[in-house]
């Protein structure tokens, strides 16, 4: 029953996710490069550890808008459900010509289940960070955010995995209340080498709303993926 109907729910992904991105006021449009290196590790059963380092290049590929370093503990709680927790270390570039530090802490609730030959990942992640603690009047106050990311793989029992995701940004402690304020929409395809190597390569549009001047990001990534 789900094979027949998925066309139909491929389509209407599709269409919403255009809808999504229809440039609705004026807005700025760049390039950017996403590259990364992910390093995973079993500690004990069920529970991994994982470290991240990446580097995010925009104005048009020329610059290093921001690069960090994040580490996490993921715990596998059964088949079809995940517990993970992270920090994150950033630096990002600011128009004044400095780059911004940046403390993150998330906690996400993963959930799973395969609908061969297909598999459905969700993805609740809270976040708060911290910018520039001591540097500026705002400093130190914290940004929260609820991050929901729904993810379809299609497993062709091959070395490469077609994925496509669509993720949507809930800022918690705005003065106005918006049920999103960015929205992250990916095409991509996992090949796997070897078991222990991996290689990510995607497309992704990154748009902001709701904000007068909205940004759009037109992003070519490419992450590494090594499991000891």
């Amino acid at each position: 029953m789900f094979r027949k109907e998925f066309p139909l729910i491929l389509v209407l992904a599709l269409a919403a996710g255009v809808f999504l991105h229809i440039p609705l006021k004026a807005q700025v449009n760049d390039a950017g490069l996403w590259t990364s290196v992910k390093i995973e590790t079993k500690i004990v059963k069920k529970l991994n550890a994982s470290i991240v380092q990446e580097f995010r290049f925009y104005e048009n590929i020329t610059e290093l808008g921001a690069y960090y370093t994040e580490a996490g503990l993921d715990y596998k709680i059964n088949k079809h459900f995940q517990v993970e927790v992270n920090y994150r270390f950033t630096h990002k570039r600011k128009v004044e010509n400095y780059y911004s530090i940046r403390h993150r802490f998330g906690i996400d609730l993963k959930y799973s289940n395969k609908i061969k030959p297909f598999e459905l990942k969700y993805r609740a992640r809270f976040q708060n960070q911290y910018e520039d603690i001591g540097r500026s009047e705002d400093g130190g106050v914290a940004e929260y955010y609820l991050r929901n990311k729904l993810n379809l793989q299609w497993d062709l029992k091959k070395a490469y995995t077609p994925y496509v995701s669509v993720e949507l940004f809930s800022p918690l402690n705005y003065p106005r209340f918006y049920a999103f304020d960015n929205i992250r929409s990916i095409a991509g395809i996992e090949y796997a080498f070897t078991k222990h190597h991996k290689l990510d390569l995607y497309y992704m549009i990154h748009k902001e709303v709701n904000v007068s001047q909205p940004f759009t990001y037109y992003v070519f990534g490419i992450g590494y993926i090594y499991k000891l």
